[in-house]
């Protein structure tokens, strides 16, 4: 990595901590929510193998348009289209009905693009691992259970995009009791 590159990270972690700073996880330690975002890009980086400093910034930022005050113009503005796209195309619209913007993301999975199905990936990986290790405050058994086979939905749409992960997944699915998904 050259030293623009890591520049460019420390951007994009500096940002969304800004963004993130008053956010918590809904964990029962109160987890500080930039914890995710990092953890995204540690996935991607570090167990998938992603060296695209583009995407990397994406997971970074993939929760600030949907999650605090920061508009895609402002990601673009800052970070340039390439992650725009990505961190516009992992944005789930909060205007909708939580069931319907769930529906969408199993829908719209498949046809995302190949950075767009790494940070996606790399974000149920982290959600899911964070659930195995403790269920957020109020979580019964049921709806984390349920929450798992929702991404296992999310997951069967973004086949083919990265194995390391893929099979990672799958471990996680198969511990809890869910068949692997088919083709």
């Amino acid at each position: 990595m050259n030293p623009s590159d890591a520049a460019r990270l420390l951007d994009a972690a500096d940002f969304a901590a800004r963004k993130h700073r008053a956010q918590r996880r809904k964990d029962p330690e109160g987890t500080p929510y930039i914890n995710h975002p990092i953890g995204v890009a540690w996935i991607l980086a570090q167990e998938a193998g992603v060296t695209d400093v583009a995407v990397l910034q994406a997971a970074l930022l993939h929760d600030t348009v949907e999650d605090t005050d920061t508009s895609l113009a402002e990601i673009e503005a800052r970070f340039g289209p390439e992650v725009r796209r990505v961190v516009e195309e992992v944005t789930d619209d909060k205007a909708l009905p939580k069931a319907q913007r769930k529906r969408l993301q199993v829908e719209r999975a498949a046809h995302k693009s190949p950075a767009a199905r790494l940070v996606a990936l790399a974000d149920k990986l982290h959600n899911l691992r964070d659930l195995d290790r403790c269920a957020p405050q109020g979580w019964s058994v049921e709806r984390v259970q349920e929450y798992f086979r929702w991404a296992s939905e999310v997951v069967t749409g973004l086949k083919g995009t990265n194995v390391v992960l893929e099979e990672k997944l799958q471990q996680l699915f198969e511990a809890r009791g869910l068949l692997p998904a088919g083709p």
